[in-house]
């Protein structure tokens, strides 16, 4: 059993940053690589980014991409996901989600084995 704790989530203006954590308990946390998936009301939830266990490769979703970054420290069993210039059609439940494979290129819902409760990030135009 894994537990997920996401933390940082908050309302902003379009173009501020906000900066996403997840501690994680359980199952050897630098086993495993880690993604960051949201959704929005209404629609499916979909990936961010992804890293995996070392943290040398970084996945991301076209639509984030050179907007956010997505980092692990394997010492302190956290994830976080620096969001910047955000948008409005940002607005999502952000969620942390543990993998079940080594490499964060298995990046999809399907592919992951635990999640977080989620924390909301609201971006007002």
């Amino acid at each position: 059993q894994v537990l997920l704790v996401e933390s940082g989530g908050g309302l902003v203006q379009s173009g501020a940053s906000l900066r996403l954590s997840c501690a994680a308990s359980g199952r050897i946390f630098s086993n495993y690589a880690m993604g960051w998936f949201r959704q929005a009301p209404g629609k499916e939830r979909e990936f961010v980014a992804s890293i995996n266990w070392s943290g040398e490769n970084t996945y991301y979703a076209d639509a984030v991409k050179g907007r956010f970054t997505i980092s692990r420290d394997n010492a302190k069993n956290t994830v976080a996901l620096q969001m910047n210039t955000l948008k409005p059609e940002d607005t999502a439940v952000y969620y942390c989600a543990n993998s079940n494979y080594r490499s964060g290129a298995y990046n999809a819902v399907g592919d992951m084995t635990y999640w977080g409760e989620g924390t909301l990030v609201t971006v007002s135009s």
